[in-house]
């Protein structure tokens, strides 16, 4: 499709505008990002991977009556999507300690935790995304208590669901984060699930052997994220016509 007015680029994505009011064009690059972009590549196919991934995700979320932003997927790298007021926040969901929340806690990693733990951060990237609580979020009016009832609700479906998911190709579920966003219809508000969910913004461990299959394979230089990314699509069968080049080491099939 015809190149339009680019509206933001961000990190792992660069959005333009859609060919219909309240529409817009998300591209998914190839950039990968660490520790609050400090550290920094690009890795061929990464983005045609995420795009297949969210889209996947997205529509299994919407057979369930969760709405997202989704709307289709345009070719291997763009999606259409909905416009949408994003709420300055994101969503973790935990079900096993991993990353900051055993830093923070001093729990070992894969420690399974009691019931599922829903954590909120603040968008900022110049403040390093800052953990915050719900008193924060009503104090600065970032979201009303219907609001963060219903986000609660909305992320422990997807959780519900992308466990579901997961677990049937021998996957684990550790963490995911989400961002939510506000659609207008008029002067009645609804809230969706917005940007992507892909590896990017989970934790996947194979379930018999702990092998990562997500970002932290990139974060700890634990191999190819490629690889990696390539073995999620390959499980949830949705991997691309043209696959990406599998990065180095390879895999022997």
């Amino acid at each position: 499709m015809a190149r339009r007015k680019k509206i933001y680029e961000g990190k792992a994505k660069t959005l333009y505008e859609g060919p219909e009011p309240g529409t817009i064009v998300q591209y998914f690059k190839d950039d990968a990002t660490a520790f609050n972009a400090e550290k920094h590549d690009v890795i061929e196919g990464k983005g045609v991977l995420n795009n297949i991934l969210s889209e996947f995700f997205m529509l299994g979320l919407g057979q369930i009556g969760v709405p997202t932003h989704f709307l289709k997927r345009l070719n291997m790298r763009e999606q259409l999507v909905r416009s949408c007021e994003i709420i300055p926040l994101e969503i973790i969901v935990r079900n096993y300690a991993a990353g900051s929340l055993s830093k923070r806690l001093g729990i070992d990693e894969g420690t399974q935790l009691p019931r599922p733990i829903v954590e909120y951060c603040y968008k900022d990237d110049d403040l390093g995304d800052p953990l915050v609580t719900e008193e924060h979020i009503a104090a600065f009016g970032w979201a009303s208590q219907q609001d963060m009832d219903d986000i609660l609700s909305l992320a422990l479906r997807v959780n519900d669901f992308m466990s579901g998911v997961m677990l049937a190709v021998g996957i684990r579920l550790v963490d995911f984060k989400i961002e939510i966003g506000r659609v207008y219809d008029g002067d009645f508000q609804r809230l969706v699930i917005a940007d992507e969910i892909s590896p990017d913004s989970c934790r996947l461990w194979d379930i018999k052997t702990g092998q990562k299959l997500d970002k932290d394979v990139f974060r700890r230089d634990l191999g190819s994220l490629t690889d990696a990314y390539t073995e999620v699509a390959r499980r949830l069968g949705v991997m691309p016509n043209n696959p990406p080049a599998p990065g180095k080491p390879q895999l022997v099939n």
